[in-house]
């Protein structure tokens, strides 16, 4: 693993509540291969992605810090992107894989975390209450992720025919940001290194060293950006979300 980089942003200004520090790592250092560019930088609703996202986090209540994870070369681009957000702390080069930036993230954290969220630079909508509700998991449970049921019936598929045919009502998309106590992330994520993992999603860290992961309630509108026409269903959303 590469050694870190890192740019120190100016005194923490963001609240620590008498319950301990909650810190959120933004991952945003992705190759938005299917979006054709750099899906950060886009626009809707006159802000980049990487804008809103932050913007969202930066006035949660929740949230004390944030850190904030790009690509090689990005650095200059997302602090353009980030103007106004006071409670950033770091920007920090990721690694070559989610997983490695995930650590990276969580690493350049306050260690006086409490708990730490790690949430999609491209999931712009996120609400007040998804962020609060993940919060609420892990300080219960350890480790929280937000979800929402899954509506379409799914197949499982082996050498091109459909094998199993899963119970829907079982089934469920999950979200960011999900939420962990600290030291639990930081033990999981370090174990998915170790063993040379890369992982989609940072709750199979946790749930690989056997640990239970608490479902709340995501929002459908918490979207992630992929594809060209996202952009344009964000923009709708958004303009619902704020009229």
């Amino acid at each position: 693993m590469k050694k870190k980089r890192e740019i120190r942003l100016p005194a923490l200004t963001g609240r620590r509540s008498g319950r301990g520090l909650v810190s959120a790592v933004v991952l945003a250092a992705g190759s938005s291969t299917r979006m054709g560019s750099d899906k950060m930088a886009a626009v809707f609703a006159g802000s980049t992605v990487i804008a809103h996202t932050l913007r969202a986090l930066q006035e949660s209540p929740e949230i004390g810090e944030l850190v904030l994870v790009v690509r090689e070369g990005a650095e200059k681009s997302a602090l353009a992107g980030a103007s106004g957000c006071g409670k950033l702390r770091r920007v920090v080069k990721g690694g070559e894989s989610r997983t490695e930036s995930a650590w990276l993230g969580v690493m350049a954290c306050d260690p006086a975390a409490e708990l730490i969220l790690i949430h999609d630079g491209a999931r712009p909508l996120v609400t007040p209450e998804v962020i609060a509700a993940a919060v609420k998991g892990a300080r219960e449970y350890g480790a929280a992720v937000p979800v929402v049921p899954v509506t379409d019936t799914v197949k499982v598929g082996k050498n091109g025919f459909a094998a199993d045919t899963p119970d829907r009502s079982a089934l469920f998309a999950a979200q960011t940001p999900q939420g962990f106590r600290a030291e639990l992330i930081k033990a999981a994520l370090k174990d998915a290194l170790d063993r040379k993992l890369s992982l989609s999603d940072d709750c199979a860290a946790v749930e690989r060293l056997g640990m239970r992961v608490k479902l709340v309630e995501g929002d459908p509108r918490n979207r992630k950006i992929t594809l060209p026409s996202d952009l344009k269903l964000a923009e709708i959303l958004w303009e619902e979300m704020h009229p």
